[in-house]
């Protein structure tokens, strides 16, 4: 069966989401597959996956001002926007190490392979606890030839840990999350309440005037809120004073957003978030669902608080099957659902091999975005509270089904000069940044990102006013 090109790809996407195919028309995409070293489809998911945004705000726009445009994405732009992180500098300076001194790849006694995140305080400690064994590399390798992998997979998630065991594609499907994912779509848009419709606000830009709490961390839903703001909204990050983050990642994925602290464990903190969420249009976050339900902020209590919400979730491996509950980031998810098998197998390396973007957060950061437009469009529409679900392991599931590249690994990795082109100089609250320029270009709003990327914490807890 001939593999879908990067159009068909976007096309289903749309309109699998309720969009109409004409407006397909409007899109233009450029460029060729692989950009990148990979036996995986990894340009045509990020040019596909940027596009769906970039045609859902130009649905809005229409909606607003009667106006129709052009879209158009380059694949290799696009896939440069999807390692962002990566050709970040902050006063010329690249980023420092992405990992921790322990995360990683270990062998297992059974022969295994586990990969542990220990990004984050609290989950190196609960690596260590478990292994009984100090924060060195040589030290948790010695401790972990006394387990099988899978066994401390799941010992370690019971101790608070987020470590992942290498799956070969078929041991995945076999497992009962991966089945349960099958029956989930990759962007689920559902209605849960009852609301009027709420008329757009005026502005020059598509999502002007609309106001998005960003409750998010790491990459996937922080992509989602910088793009959001890169077509006009305001968003604000919420986080804690006292919540670990990545801070490359925070600069990267903080342009064009106010940044408030909110210490949701407390009732002032927690009513501080009611007041900003009675007069948001979008509420994004990250948390797992018991988590965020115990702070009053489920999808049915944020429809209660705000009748006409777009609710946004994101998950590591869905909101269905006995892992809906787990903790992951896109490195893990990787490992678990066999891409880092099968990458391994295509380059000829024993062992795990990662993919060449961490894509599976950054396509899932576009589609929450998409699917959070689509959202709003039918509300604006007719009416009523909306919750928008993607997950890292269903947008895995989607690029695997995608196909796989012959001879992947012959393509060159792309060279500074030609990401060059898409690279942009701007202030920011941290020094001079250079960054990656949002890949999609719209005729009539161009996507740029207005508002500086600012230290946590940087600006109150309060709505800018609408103009």
């Amino acid at each position: 069966m001939a593999m879908q090109s990067p159009r068909e790809i976007l096309a289903e996407i749309w309109t699998r989401a309720g969009g109409d195919a004409a407006a397909l028309d409007a899109v233009t995409l450029s460029g060729e597959e692989p950009q990148l070293p990979s036996s995986f489809r990894v340009a045509a998911a990020a040019q596909a996956s940027v596009a769906a945004t970039a045609l859902a705000a130009a649905q809005i726009w229409q909606m607003r001002s009667g106006q129709a445009q052009d879209v158009t994405v380059d694949m290799r732009h696009a896939v440069v926007e999807c390692r962002s992180e990566r050709y970040l500098r902050v006063d010329g300076e690249p980023p420092p190490p992405a990992w921790d001194a322990i995360a990683g790849v270990y062998k297992t006694r059974d022969n295994g392979f586990v990969r542990l995140h220990t990004n984050f305080p609290r989950h190196r400690d609960a690596v260590c606890k478990m292994l009984n064994c100090k924060a060195e590399r040589e030290d948790v390798q010695a401790a972990l030839m006394q387990w099988d992998g899978e066994a401390f997979e799941t010992a370690a998630y019971a101790g608070g840990g987020v470590v992942a065991f290498m799956r070969s594609h078929d041991e995945w499907s076999a497992t009962p999350q991966a089945r349960a994912l099958t029956q989930l779509p990759l962007v689920s848009i559902e209605k849960v309440g009852e609301a009027v419709p709420k008329t757009l606000p005026g502005g020059d830009r598509p999502l002007a005037g609309l106001r998005v709490l960003d409750l998010s961390r790491v990459i996937a839903g922080p992509v989602a809120g910088r793009t959001l703001a890169a077509h006009g909204a305001d968003v604000l990050l919420i986080s804690g004073p006292d919540l670990p983050a990545i801070p490359w990642l925070t600069i990267d994925t903080g342009r064009g957003k106010l940044t408030s602290f909110v210490e949701l464990k407390h009732e002032q903190g927690r009513s501080v978030l009611r007041r900003l969420l009675a007069e948001a249009d979008v509420f994004s976050q990250g948390y797992r669902p018991r988590a965020i339900a115990g702070l009053g902020f489920s999808p049915e209590e944020a429809a209660r608080i705000n009748p006409g919400i777009v609710y946004v979730s994101l998950s590591a491996y869905g909101n269905a099957g006995p892992w809906a509950e787990r903790r992951g980031f896109d490195s893990l998810v990787q490992t678990a659902t066999g891409f880092n098998h099968a990458e391994g197998q295509a380059a000829g390396v024993d062992g795990p091999k990662e993919l060449p973007a961490q894509i599976l957060d950054h396509a899932t950061g576009y589609l929450m975005a998409f699917g959070a437009m689509m959202a709003k469009a039918r509300q604006a529409r007719e009416g009523g509270s909306w919750h928008v679900r993607v997950s890292l392991a269903r947008t895995g599931q989607w690029l695997w089904n995608l196909g796989r590249v012959a001879d992947g690994f012959a393509t060159e990795d792309l060279k500074g000069e030609t990401v060059q082109p898409f690279i942009e100089e701007i202030p920011s609250g941290f020094g001079r940044l250079r960054s990656v320029k949002h890949a999609a270009v719209l005729s009539k709003t161009p996507a740029f990102w207005a508002r500086p990327a600012m230290p946590p914490g940087s600006h109150p807890p309060e709505w800018p006013a609408r103009v």
